[in-house]
């Protein structure tokens, strides 16, 4: 790799406040941001949270990883209901069900919001607040932490 092929992804780290950066020999980039909390609280060994894999050749950013990254640096509008424990995400109950909620759903206090598998225990996740969610954080299947945000109400 040249250098300026390195100072390309420099700026692209900095410029998406990422934590991590990994080019394969097959030319495949993998981006990593872990949030500040995460970063200084982290126990060793734990899963980072990642970004999808990017090709190199491409030289364009992908979209929903652009986009996270302006989001996160605006202060979100909202009630944010964040993971109370770390474990598998789910939005439905069976993988063929319907999603407990969508974007624009109005929820209630005791509303079930998604699932989180811990220890082969499916915890249900309920609204403390009622609202509209105006935003799903995390996708399907993924690994949560514990204080990780996962949806923003409005």
């Amino acid at each position: 790799m040249d250098e300026k092929s390195i100072r390309a992804y420099a700026e692209i780290l900095r410029e998406m406040d990422l934590t991590a950066l990994e080019v394969g020999a097959d030319g495949t980039v993998r981006l990593e941001r872990t949030p500040a909390a995460l970063v200084q609280t982290a126990p060793v060994g734990s899963l980072p949270l990642s970004a999808p894999h990017i090709p190199a050749a491409s030289g364009v950013v992908d979209e929903a990883v652009a986009n996270n990254s302006t989001s996160s640096q605006c202060e979100p509008q909202g009630e944010i209901i964040t993971s109370p424990m770390i474990g598998m995400f789910y939005v439905a109950p069976a993988e063929n069900a319907d999603p407990f909620v969508a974007v624009g759903d109005t929820v209630a206090p005791g509303d079930v919001l998604c699932i989180i598998e811990a220890m082969k225990l499916m915890n249900e996740i309920t609204a403390e607040v009622s609202g509209e969610i105006a935003e799903i954080l995390v996708p399907n299947g993924a690994v949560v932490e514990f204080g990780q945000p996962l949806f923003r109400l409005a």
